[in-house]
Order: structure tokens, then C-alpha cells, then sequence
């Protein structure tokens, strides 16, 4: 795993729209499409607009794949990563396909099994990412199924998790936070060519200090990144403010 560390989130997500803008380019250049994984949440709003606005790349043959979704809640409501994703990706720079998680399946179990096909028809070129303020990646709680080879599952969301999200301002209360979710496995993650993780703010500092610094452990599932020998982890001054030892970008 590469770390880089930036002064601010601008620049931080300017940085790694150059680096994707490069794989997305160079993945469409070597097999005339490219398979990507999407994240969502407020960590990655200003690296998907500096995404969305790097020249060069021919959208129409990118083929997205989503990391995770809320059971139950409806694309309507402002949590949605759906909505997230339609208003960020989809109506900004047009996919060839998008994936999206339906988290209002009748079987969400059935709904995993069709992503789970979709996304292992092929290989995936590159995955954003970020890590919850409880170490998760995509919705993998601790303590994370660092086993399973299933593509998505139906996990349980614990409390931090759901309490980020209220932070965040997704919610009114705790209790309006969904408790279920379909997630992308931490294996499948995995399994991706080249791994973006953005990860800035303060709030994150706890969780980029153990993963980074601490073992890896199905207790701090982000840790597992540092299997992926082709991962660049953005972080900026607030988010690496706990490293004993921080490396500049």
C-alpha cells in the first residue's frame, strides 16, 4: 500500500482524480472498456467532481459496480446511495453501465446473488473506496468476514457505523438509520486490479491510525487493504493527524 498525505481535502481529491482519471484511460487503452467500483459518502464528494470533470476518458465504455446500499430505504430519500450515485456519476458523465444495489429487492439475498454474478463475469480495473469512522470498508462492520468468497452480502450495520451516518446529517435520528445493508465482501474488494482509498477529515484519523498501524484484523476491516499491494491510500493533514509516522505526498 502506498500512503500520500495532502494539506487539505481539496487538493487531496484533485490528486486522485489525476491518478484514476490515468487508470480509467489506460484500462480503456488496453481492453477498449473499464470495469470500476464506486463509493459514496461525504468523503468522496469532492473527488467524484474533480472525477467527473478530467478530460479524456470515454465514459460510454466504463462499466460501474456499486459497494454497498441500506436495505429498505427508498432511491427518494437523501441516503440513498443510489440517489448519491445517479446524481454524482450516472447524470454527470453518462456510464456505459452502472450496476446499482436495489436495496428495496423483495429477496435482497437474490439480489446479491445478481451483482455477485454480474461483477465476477470479468476482471475489475479499479475500486474507490474509503473507511468508516469505525474502520469498515464498504459495509463491513467489525468484526469483517476477511473469509467468504461470496461478492455481496447481507450484513449488519452496528451502532458507530450508524451513527456516523446521523453525523453525517443523512438522518434525523439514530433510530431512522437502516440496520441492514447489501455490501460488497471485503475479498471481492479485494480482487480488484488497483484500489483508490480516500479517506480525509479529522473524524477518520482513529480508523487510518489502527488499520495503518495496528494488525490486520477482522475488527478493523480496513486494515485488509494492506493485503492489496496496488492500493493508494489520500490522506490529507486531518485524517493522518494519528500516524506515528506520516509520510508526505
Amino acid at each position: 500500500m502506498e500512503v500520500r498525505i495532502f494539506e487539505s481535502k481539496p487538493v487531496l481529491a484533485a490528486a486522485a482524480a489525476v491518478e484514476a482519471s490515468g487508470l480509467i484511460r489506460a484500462a480503456i487503452a488496453a481492453t477498449g472498456h473499464a470495469r470500476l467500483i464506486a463509493a459514496t459518502g461525504a468523503a468522496q464528494f469532492e473527488f467524484l467532481e474533480a472525477l467527473a470533470k478530467m478530460p479524456g476518458i470515454d465514459w460510454s465504455r466504463t462499466e460501474f459496480f456499486h459497494l454497498d446500499e441500506y436495505i429498505g430505504l427508498p432511491v427518494s430519500h437523501p441516503a440513498s446511495f443510489r440517489r448519491f450515485l445517479t446524481e454524482r456519476i450516472i447524470d454527470r458523465v453518462h456510464p456505459g453501465a452502472f450496476h446499482l444495489i436495489d436495496g428495496e429487492a423483495a429477496d435482497p439475498h437474490a439480489e446479491c446473488a445478481r451483482l455477485g454474478a454480474l461483477i465476477t463475469s470479468a476482471p475489475i480495473d479499479l475500486a474507490f473506496v474509503g473507511i468508516g469512522e469505525n474502520g469498515h470498508l464498504a459495509f463491513n462492520d467489525p468484526p469483517a468476514d476477511f473469509t467468504t468468497e461470496t461478492p455481496y452480502l447481507v450484513v449488519q450495520l452496528d451502532e458507530r457505523c450508524r451513527r456516523q451516518q446521523l453525523g453525517e446529517g443523512w438522518f434525523p435520528r439514530l433510530e431512522d438509520v437502516p440496520t441492514r445493508a447489501v455490501s460488497m465482501s471485503v475479498r471481492q474488494v479485494l480482487k480488484t486490479t488497483r484500489i483508490i482509498a480516500i479517506v480525509p477529515d479529522r473524524r477518520k484519523a482513529e480508523a487510518v491510525q489502527q488499520c495503518l498501524e495496528l494488525e490486520v484484523s477482522v475488527w478493523r476491516p480496513s486494515s485488509a487493504l494492506r493485503w492489496h499491494t496496488a492500493t493508494t491510500l489520500y490522506l490529507d493533514r486531518a485524517s493522518s493527524s494519528l500516524l506515528s509516522r506520516p509520510m508526505d505526498a
